[in-house]
């Protein structure tokens, strides 16, 4: 939901697709419902992020209308309006979505970083924020990113099929 992003994201790597956290988007989503309701609507929106193509989502969106609109608009108007973030996920093979439907280890990186920077307040230079910033990411990668998802894998030869010419651009040992 940040303002510029997508395009802060475009000016380096003009190729990407900008995808929304589908978990932050089922959150806000249920913000809108009664606790005795949660569990029936989750359910239901799990068809629309969940179907294998974007025109079965925009019919499970549909039917969701159907059945919940009465009582919750929002959030029908919500999926609809952030669909622009959603769609580039359902174009996506099925492991591939299992490793980016969210955000959450963006999240947490850029929250050890803001951790780092308050708890210290002010520095004597900007090569000292620079070291410390990096030690901190060396930190949070050592203590989070050394084990990897079990469907990373399969998520990276999907990848490679789906963009071996820019990784091989990238990386070119990689292939």
């Amino acid at each position: 939901g940040l303002k510029g992003f997508g395009d802060a994201i475009h000016s380096i790597f003009p190729h990407a697709q900008i995808q929304g956290c589908i978990v932050h988007q089922i959150r806000y989503s249920l913000n809108f419902v009664s606790w005795k309701e949660r569990k029936d609507v989750a359910h239901d929106l799990k068809d629309v992020y969940k179907a294998d193509s974007e025109e079965e989502a925009l019919h499970a969106l549909e039917a969701f209308k159907e059945k919940w609109d009465t009582r919750y608009p929002s959030i029908s108007a919500s999926w609809e309006r952030n669909g622009e973030k959603i769609i580039p996920f359902l174009s996506y093979p099925p492991a591939v979505r299992k490793v980016i439907y969210t955000t959450n280890a963006i999240e947490s990186l850029n929250m050890a970083l803001r951790k780092i920077i308050k708890n210290r307040g002010h520095f004597p230079s900007q090569e000292a924020a620079c070291k410390l910033l990096f030690l901190a990411l060396k930190r949070h990668q050592q203590k989070n990113w050394l084990k990897s998802s079990p469907d990373w894998g399969q998520a990276r030869t999907c990848f490679y099929i789906l963009f071996g010419e820019r990784i091989q651009k990238a990386y070119p040992m990689a292939a």
